[in-house]
């Protein structure tokens, strides 16, 4: 696999200015999506997947966690304890305060050993580090033994396909890894990095984790609502979203 340029610190940094100043208006246009738990644009929903899980009594870490919308459905839903984390400032002003969150870098995590037993993340943190076999090496260390990770990312054949959601022209190489904006300056100003599906799997048994399932949500038929790079058009042809589902052997 190759190896990102873009250094980790780069990465924090650069993400850290984008989602603070992206909040405000990715905020306001998904809504309906930031509203409860849903694990992905095709609007699988917590409640019915129950990918985590009986979380009756569990202790759930949120990585990357955003405004917390998911955390926060959680705790309303009976969970044991649960806790989340984003780099941004930005994003974590938007939270509903019923769940305790902490300003942190996936790349850093600040828990002890053995601190939770189960650990999510919806699209946050994991798509924006460069080495992402360290961070989800440090998963495994914050997790007990036999704790389940789960976590949804944009679908790696997404990767090949413009930002358009009307276009269906493969323009980028599957086996590009990285991509990034800059400023006039030079300076990074967003970063994001992909992982073929061999990579995801790759890298989650280098940490430690055996994969127990991994989920493509097909495009609902009654969902018509454009969603990013997410569309019904490309959702009945293609999958825009994977989930995995792994435990800590």
């Amino acid at each position: 696999m190759t190896t990102p340029e873009t250094t980790a610190s780069q990465a924090a940094s650069a993400n850290r200015f984008w989602w603070d100043l992206d909040a405000a208006d990715y905020h306001e246009r998904h809504a309906s999506y930031l509203d409860g738990f849903h694990w992905c644009p095709e609007m699988l929903a917590e409640s019915e997947a129950r990918l985590l899980g009986d979380v009756t009594n569990a202790s759930v870490l949120e990585i990357g966690c955003g405004s917390a919308p998911c955390a926060s459905w959680l705790q309303a839903d009976g969970v044991g304890f649960v806790t989340g984390f984003d780099l941004s400032r930005g994003m974590l002003s938007h939270a509903d305060g019923t769940v305790p969150l902490v300003r942190a870098d996936a790349q850093a995590l600040p828990y002890r050993d053995a601190s939770f037993d189960v650990a999510f993340s919806a699209f946050g943190a994991l798509p924006f580090v460069p080495d992402v076999t360290s961070v989800l090496v440090d998963v495994a260390r914050v997790l007990r033994p036999g704790g389940r990770l789960v976590f949804s990312v944009n679908h790696p054949m997404r990767w090949i396909f413009p930002d358009d959601p009307t276009a269906f022209g493969a323009e980028i190489s599957y086996f590009e890894r990285e991509y990034t904006e800059t400023a006039d300056d030079g300076t990074i100003i967003y970063a994001e990095f992909h992982r073929t599906l061999g990579d995801w799997v790759r890298a989650l048994h280098a940490a430690g984790f055996h994969l127990t399932d991994l989920l493509e949500p097909e495009w609902p038929e009654h969902l018509t609502q454009t969603w990013g790079q997410w569309s019904p058009e490309r959702g009945r042809i293609f999958p825009g979203t994977a989930i995995f589902v792994a435990e800590k052997r």
